[in-house]
């Protein structure tokens, strides 16, 4: 009989130190820095909570984040060109609060992620979470943003997908240990900024070639990646002179020509309760609703 092999020595390293990943994980509630209180291994619905319902078929239940303007930014476009079945309610969902758990918005999306939607011109009412789909879905109804011919299709879908894939990187990835970790670590933050760096090469080289994303066609894609990596990045985290994000300057020509379109900037203020009061719209119930709020402001 042979004596145990001894234990690995345990890294100096280790943050916290002397910490080793143990054998079954356990969820500790609270640990997590920012953002831990809504935050839990489980889904479900913690609370019953129906949602409102206002006059247009198409309800969304929404925060004014990145991934909610997307969709927004969407449903102005189809207004502004002519599209009338696309007005909408958008309803705030206040993730800090926990709305997202709410038994109503659960039915919707099991993932308890902004944004949710239904469409009520269906029979039954057609529900949508992730934004990518309802994207997708909104195009395809009113035949609008999404090129029907290959490979213009291919390539839009491409970049789409890019987005959706590639920004939790920047978002849960490097947003997460830069801003809102409970401490600083350097091996992740340089992790996740040497990835949204190549990401931002990646658009920076696409967009030397091209006009929009899908050449000189503005598409769902530019939709998408314009509130992470356009606008977004610009201000999220406080990480642009970390990021060198002004070295980029396709990307900063693109983003300056998308975010003077006047449907992105009515689409950027809806569901937003944060910064500049002229650029906040909690919650948009009918197109005078933008009105009301610049005169409320001024």
């Amino acid at each position: 009989m042979t004596d145990a092999a001894p234990e690995a020595p345990i890294p100096p390293a280790n943050q916290p130190e002397g910490y080793v990943p143990p054998a079954v994980w356990t969820w500790e509630p609270g640990n997590g820095g920012q953002f831990a209180n809504i935050n839990r291994p489980v889904s479900g619905a913690t609370h019953e909570k129906a949602l409102p319902v206002g006059k247009h078929p198409i309800q969304l239940y929404s925060l004014g984040t990145p991934n909610g303007v997307k969709v927004t930014i969407m449903l102005e476009e189809l207004l502004a060109a002519g599209h009338a079945g696309a007005d909408y309610d958008a309803w705030l969902i206040k993730i800090g609060e926990g709305d997202q758990f709410g038994s109503g918005f659960v039915a919707i999306n099991p993932n308890s992620k902004i944004p949710a939607m239904m469409d009520h011109s269906t029979s039954p009412p057609t529900r949508l979470f992730e934004s990518g789909s309802m994207l997708v879905y909104l195009a395809e109804k009113f035949d609008a943003f999404l090129p029907t011919a290959q490979p213009q299709r291919a390539e839009t879908l491409n970049w789409l997908m890019w987005q959706m894939g590639a920004t939790p990187f920047l978002g849960g990835g490097f947003g997460h240990f830069y801003a809102y970790a409970p401490f600083k670590m350097q091996y992740p933050i340089d992790r996740y900024a040497m990835e949204v760096k190549r990401q931002l090469h990646v658009l920076d080289t696409h967009l030397a070639a091209h006009e929009y994303m899908i050449g000189d066609e503005y598409t769902i894609a530019d939709m998408a990646i314009y509130p992470w990596y356009g606008a977004g990045i610009r201000v999220a985290y406080n990480a642009r002179e970390f990021l060198g994000i002004d070295e980029y300057k396709n990307l900063a020509r693109w983003t300056d020509q998308i975010g003077a379109r006047d449907a992105v900037q009515r689409g950027a203020r809806v569901n937003r309760t944060f910064g500049d009061p002229a650029l906040q719209l909690a919650e948009r119930h009918d197109a005078s609703d933008f009105d009301r709020v610049i005169e409320a402001v001024g």
